[in-house]
This record gives structure tokens, C-alpha cells and sequence, in this order.
């Protein structure tokens, strides 16, 4: 068996959703990953103009999922869910936000946007984004964009940390 669902064969030839999902997992795990064995400053290291560092990239991952696996599926607000009202400030980090905590909140907000998915088809339409009404295909689709560009930076600032040590 491969080590990555979305190579496994049995998986080349699931439903769509079965796909998505094993594509979702793989990009949550690399960027929950992307803090292992890190350092809490290496962790908030400031390496580009943006708020962008790896804590940062985990801590935003984490307010994607409830924006569109919470707030688009159970229409609450993001008051409500306690989030921040734009992606930007989801970046800003608090003392309180060490690797441990905030790899603990990621696994859970993934666990949840799982849970929330289980029982929807991908023509399910959502209604809780500030888009409207929107299939959840969309949504996957969306998701797979947005964790997929920030492994890529989560990749790049690793790097960057990892060649500061030697």
C-alpha cells in the first residue's frame, strides 16, 4: 500500500468525493507537519514581507477549514465560530500560539470539516459563504487550491529554516 491515499490504487478508481478527501488529508498533514521538529521562534520566524510563517500558515489553515467546512455548511457566523472576520488577520499571531497548540487546533478543525462532509454528496449546495449558495464540489475544489499553495510556502520557509541552522 502507498503511503499517501491518493497514489494507493484502490483509490484510482473510488468515487470523486473518496478522491478528494484523500487529497484534503495529504495537504493537511504536510502543513500540520511543516512545524515537526521545530523550534518555537524557528516556528514564527519572519522570513518574507507578508505576516507569512510556518505558525501562521497552520494557524490560517486552521481558519480555512472553519470558514468553509463550519461556516458554509452550518451557516454561523464567523463571530460565532471564533474566527477572524478576513484570512489576513488569521495569520496574526498571539503568545499563545505554540506549535503544540496550534497543531492540536488544526487537527481538530480537520476532524470537524471531516465529520461536517461525511453525509454530503458533492452537489450538495452549501449556503453559509459570503459567495452564496455554492456546490460542495466547488468548495473541495477550492480547498485543494488554497492548502496546495500554502504547502508550497510551508516547503519554501522550511527550507529557508532548516539551511539557517547549518
Amino acid at each position: 500500500m502507498s503511503p499517501f491515499a491518493s497514489t494507493d490504487p484502490a483509490t484510482f478508481t473510488a468515487d470523486l468525493k473518496t478522491q478528494f478527501d484523500a487529497f484534503l488529508d495529504e495537504h493537511r498533514a504536510a502543513l500540520h507537519d511543516c512545524l515537526d521538529g521545530l523550534t518555537e521562534q524557528e516556528a514564527r520566524a519572519s522570513l518574507v514581507p507578508s505576516r507569512t510563517t510556518l505558525l501562521g500558515l497552520v494557524k490560517h489553515a486552521t481558519f480555512v477549514e472553519k470558514v468553509w467546512f463550519d461556516e458554509a455548511i452550518t451557516c454561523r457566523s464567523r463571530q460565532e465560530i471564533g474566527i477572524p472576520a478576513t484570512p489576513d488577520e488569521s495569520f496574526i499571531l498571539e503568545e499563545a500560539d505554540t506549535v503544540t497548540a496550534l497543531q492540536a487546533a488544526h487537527s481538530r478543525a480537520c476532524e470537524e470539516s471531516r465529520r461536517r462532509t461525511a453525509a454530503l454528496g458533492l452537489d450538495d449546495v452549501v449556503r453559509g459563504n459570503r459567495r452564496g449558495p455554492l456546490p460542495l464540489r466547488w468548495v473541495y475544489l477550492h480547498m485543494l487550491r488554497e492548502l496546495a499553495q500554502h504547502c508550497g510556502h510551508a516547503d519554501i520557509l522550511r527550507e529557508q529554516i532548516l539551511a539557517a541552522r547549518a
